[in-house]
């Protein structure tokens, strides 16, 4: 798979169109003042009334409702969340987006789900960093940049005659992602990998994983503070050691009882019994079947806060002994403590 650098990338083609950033949450607030600061003209579209318009006022970019903000635009990135998408396009994008404006996604959810029905001759790209929001704009800040993935779902009419392609590569390199790399995918690769690396492994999966070996050490009389420490706190550890040099790195940094321990012990947790239960997962991503119920959830919810499953759970989550135990031990952490108002600063 060939990946893309600064030298692969234009950035010319993207400072010479009108860009709007639609959504200026998370990753709205890194690309908008990512490509403010390369040099591209940059108009945040956000509905009256939003707390976000003054925030975005101050960081010096532009803002405008999004029926306005759409129409003179030459690119359109929709950066709000997946299951507000669909909503937006219908009522303010699709009549006010110009025959030749791109349509731009970071992930490929509503677009692969068509949930969004784009025209024909329209467009339609993802810029997809493969990192939080925050991260996307520290590191640009910093001289570097997050690796991207990029996907065509249609190349149709561009302004000035340049590929689908080109443009992407050219704003990714706008955000700074050339900077570490760009791979080029798929829509269907993005969506599907994306929403089952999120629910079997990276969110849903280890959860549950903390959850299940913080209850088996609590159950057999062990104190919650110590099943916490181990099957929470150092977490962070390993994934780091994993993160920097992989999982041989990892079983090299560890002790060789804990190494052992993960070749003899972890088959005996994640077995063919979970493989399946995986499949299973992706299965139901692959047809449409997450996507419907996690919409039809979100339908239920007259506030944009979650639907009834997700209000549920995020109420079990709360009141589970971990987070009780958490939150206390927590407290006690100065360093932590430090880290988070850091970060809150930057955000």
């Amino acid at each position: 798979m060939k990946i893309f650098y600064d030298d692969d990338a234009d950035i010319s083609i993207i400072q010479k169109l009108k860009v709007t950033i639609v959504g200026y949450g998370s990753q709205g607030h890194a690309h908008a003042n990512n490509l403010h600061e390369s040099g591209v003209e940059v108009t945040v579209a956000l509905r009256d009334g939003s707390s976000s318009w003054s925030k975005a006022e101050n960081a010096g970019l532009k803002v405008a409702t999004v029926s306005d903000a759409v129409s003179d635009a030459d690119l359109v990135m929709i950066l709000a969340p997946d299951e507000f998408q669909q909503g937006l396009y219908e009522s303010e994008i699709k009549s006010n987006l110009k025959s030749n404006a791109v349509l731009a996604f970071a992930h490929g959810f509503n677009i692969h789900f068509k949930k969004i029905i784009p025209a024909d001759d329209t467009s339609v790209i993802m810029i997809a960093p493969k990192g939080p929001g925050h991260t996307v704009r520290s590191t640009y800040l910093n001289g570097g940049g997050v690796p991207s993935l990029i996907a065509i779902y249609q190349d149709g009419m561009n302004p000035n005659n340049h590929s689908a392609k080109e443009i992407a590569l050219s704003y990714a390199k706008a955000n700074g992602g050339t900077r570490a790399g760009v791979l080029e995918t798929t829509f269907k690769e993005e969506t599907e990998t994306d929403l089952f690396g999120e629910q079997a492994v990276l969110c849903g999966g280890m959860t549950a994983l903390i959850k299940a070996g913080y209850e088996t050490l609590v159950e057999a009389g062990y104190s919650p503070e110590m099943a916490y420490f181990e099957c929470l706190h150092e977490t962070k550890l390993i994934v780091d050691l994993i993160h920097e040099g992989g999982i041989a790195n990892m079983h090299y940094s560890i002790s060789n009882t804990a190494e052992f321990g993960d070749y003899v012990s972890g088959p005996e947790v994640i077995t063919n019994d979970t493989k399946e239960a995986m499949r299973g997962i992706l299965k139901r991503i692959q047809t449409g079947e997450f996507a419907d119920n996690f919409l039809n959830d979100c339908r239920q919810s007259n506030d944009g806060s979650g639907g009834p499953i997700m209000k549920e759970k995020r109420k079990n989550t709360a009141s589970h002994s971990i987070e009780q135990v958490g939150a206390e031990l927590r407290s006690k952490m100065k360093f932590l403590h430090s880290e988070r108002l850091v970060n809150k600063d930057k955000n």
